[in-house]
């Protein structure tokens, strides 16, 4: 149940906040998901280098399906791959990961504070799938404190995230309502 899996995913980051990951033969690991894989859960975590889910979640091969982009913000290209490993690949639980210090979030609250020349339109595009979510918070004490404004900035932006993929998606939706499929943000 998706219960289960969060309960997985939750012993596995215990285990890696620990130190205590689990040892895995890969080799093995790659012969047992060459026909196929099932995954328990699809994360959608940020690009960034010191969080991959696998590793954080001590996940093995073929247990989640990790989809990473600057920010964790959906693009149609990302939901599609979400979609695809809940609908097709049968993952029971979609993680929406955010991290400390996420440049993305950063930037684009640097972006919103003091406004620079487009540095490209790529990261553009990111910026502006972060900024609704972050925008209001500049409104508020926070604005004084940047460590906390950006603690809260990717709070939110993984609330917002989280809420589109519940909202966003009819195929999500579908399963939400009629298969038990589960959306968190950690």
């Amino acid at each position: 149940t998706p219960v289960q899996v969060l309960d997985i995913l939750r012993e596995g980051n215990q285990r890696f906040c620990a130190g205590q990951q689990l040892n895995r033969d890969l080799a093995r690991q790659v012969d047992a998901t060459a026909k196929g894989q099932h995954p328990l859960a699809v994360v959608l975590s940020c690009i960034d280098s010191r969080t991959p889910a696998e590793l954080v979640f001590d996940m093995g091969l073929g247990d989640i399906f990790s989809v990473r982009v600057a920010g964790n913000v959906i693009s149609e290209k990302v939901l599609g791959s979400m979609e695809y490993g809940c609908a097709v690949a049968g993952a029971r639980l979609v993680v929406v990961l955010g991290h400390t210090r996420c440049g993305a979030v950063q930037a684009t609250l640097e972006e919103l504070q003091r406004p620079t020349p487009i540095r490209s339109l790529n990261f553009r595009s990111i910026a502006d799938r972060i900024r609704p979510a972050v925008q209001g918070l500049l409104e508020t004490e926070l604005r004084h404190d940047q460590e906390a404004l950006t603690m809260h900035a990717v709070r939110a932006n993984v609330r917002v995230s989280a809420s589109y993929l519940r909202h966003g998606s009819e195929i999500i939706e579908s399963l939400i309502q009629t298969d038990g499929l589960r959306v968190v943000g950690a």
